[in-house]
């Protein structure tokens, strides 16, 4: 079997998602809407089970961090203060043959990529430090000249007859009142961040938290992406997993490392190979942030952020207590036995904001494998996800050998056993060796054959998708073993 590029298995994982109902195009049979997804029944579970290994590593793992569900709509004041209004923009440039728009820094990104990939490595630092020295200036002219001096071209039209770069804001705005004469201008949350700040002091006060303590949330944000590509690593609608740690002044310093390790841990626990993750710092800070950092993961298309780990001093909270006229203050009564003055001060945050669409293609393209397994004898192959059991969307598959000799009869039994504690699924059509295959497709860990001798001696066997090793196993053990390889105790004590 020929060795499958980047760009080939990438498209062989989209293609992947939607046979298999991981991932479909939103409104499809209307042609779709660009860069909007609908996650499909397989998709749902492998998202959910995504998030609850976040919540259960921040808030369970984590005494002094708790979870909330903030609304989406906000008091448009807020993103005023938060600076999205002026300040939430990106530097586009519009190519004049195809009438395509695009950012001018993923222009420049794609080349570095390139001249990266081709081994010319002097050439690229050249060019990152240009393009980070343009970005920190906000210099739109030179991010243009630096299009040109490198010679990029449209990928649509081929040409390179470029437009002026220009700054667009990226929130949607909608009208929120029941006339439209009267309504109200306000913006669709462009992060979830923002809802944890104006309840910090509900949270705060309602939970009896005392600094350090955190604040974690998933929730859908929006974003009006000009450029929408690579399937669900850029979309106008997706969701965060975000966390706002509340620290003493002058310690965020500590706090922000203490996080950038925390957090590469999480992702390493799930067996990345720890050479596919890299960190990068900005050099370009977001107004709030006195320090930034990246976890990069290396998809087919590049080296490309999954979550970030900032320190956002005392500015959200200073903000919002500047344009609300309210206190967003802590009283720390512990400075004073330290032997400092008691003291109230706006906290300062360090925040970890993972983007779970991202994780999801990721966990999809890590664990994405097209086997060879073919022999002297004869051709064979598989597609299998290896996904770990945890995340896995079906646990485990019943599967009656054939559907009659009391075999669906048994097999239904077991499932009405298991089906409490996890998600299964039951398939007796075609050989069992297309079922097996069907399972390891989806990533389900184990499969579960019920045969005649299962009716004699109430054992089954249990078929382990990694190594395909059968073992037989009493019926009565199935609870225990697919519990204890399942659980979320195998990937919170490694994270």
């Amino acid at each position: 079997m020929a060795k499958t590029t980047n760009d080939e298995q990438f498209k062989n994982v989209i293609s992947h998602a939607k046979e298999y109902g991981f991932v479909f195009q939103s409104s499809e049979i209307y042609d779709g809407l660009s860069a909007v997804y609908d996650y499909g029944q397989l998709g749902a579970e492998l998202k959910n089970n995504i998030k609850t290994y976040w919540w259960k590593a921040m808030v369970q793992m984590h005494e002094n961090i708790v979870g909330i569900d903030s609304a989406i709509f906000m008091h448009p004041k807020i993103w005023k203060a938060s600076g999205h209004v002026d300040g939430f923009n990106d530097p586009m440039i519009d190519n004049k043959d195809s009438k395509k728009r695009y950012r001018a820094d993923q222009l420049l990104e794609d080349r570095i990529e390139k001249y990266r990939k081709d081994g010319k490595t002097d050439k690229a630092e050249d060019l990152q430090t240009a393009m980070d020295d343009a970005l920190k200036a906000e210099d739109l002219p030179q991010l243009k000249s630096l299009i040109e001096a490198h010679d990029i071209a449209c990928p649509v039209s081929g040409t390179k007859n470029w437009t002026d770069v220009r700054q667009f804001n990226l929130m949607f705005s909608t009208q929120f009142g029941a006339m439209s004469e009267d309504a109200e201008v306000v913006y669709l949350r462009p992060e979830t961040a923002q809802g944890i700040f104006v309840n910090f002091l509900n949270v705060q006060k309602s939970g009896r938290m005392k600094i350090p303590f955190g604040i974690a949330q998933i929730g859908k944000a929006f974003r009006n992406e000009v450029i929408a590509r690579q399937f669900i690593m850029r979309m106008r609608e997706f969701e965060q997993m975000e966390m706002q740690f509340f620290v003493r002044p002058g310690e965020d310093g500590k706090w922000f490392e203490y996080w950038k390790e925390a957090r590469l841990k999480w992702h390493q626990a799930l067996g990345t190979d720890p050479a596919r993750y890299r960190f990068h710092d900005h050099v370009k800070l977001a107004h709030y942030a006195n320090a930034a950092t990246d976890i990069e993961f290396e998809f087919p298309f590049g080296f490309k952020e999954v979550e970030g780990i900032h320190s956002r001093t005392d500015f959200d909270l200073g903000q919002h207590q500047e344009f609300s006229g309210k206190k967003m203050q802590y009283f720390d009564s512990e400075l004073n036995e330290e032997g400092k003055p008691y003291g109230n001060y706006v906290p300062y945050v360090i925040e970890t904001s993972i983007g779970l669409d991202r994780m999801f293609l990721l966990t999809l393209i890590n664990a994405f494998e097209e086997q060879d397994l073919s022999t002297e004898d004869k051709q064979d192959s598989r597609t299998v996800l290896r996904l770990h059991p945890a995340l896995a969307p079906v646990k485990a598959a019943i599967l009656p050998l054939t559907k009659k000799d009391g075999l669906p009869e048994k097999a239904r039994a077991i499932m009405d056993t298991l089906k409490f504690d996890h998600n299964l699924i039951y398939e007796e059509k075609d050989s069992i060796g297309k079922r097996y295959r069907r399972q390891d497709a989806i990533g389900t860990p184990f499969c579960i054959t019920i045969d005649h001798q299962s009716l004699e001696d109430d054992s089954v066997t249990i078929r382990h998708r990694d190594s395909m090793e059968q073992e037989r196993v009493a019926i009565a053990d199935l609870e225990r073993i697919i519990g204890n390889k399942v659980s979320w105790k195998n990937l919170l004590s490694k994270a």
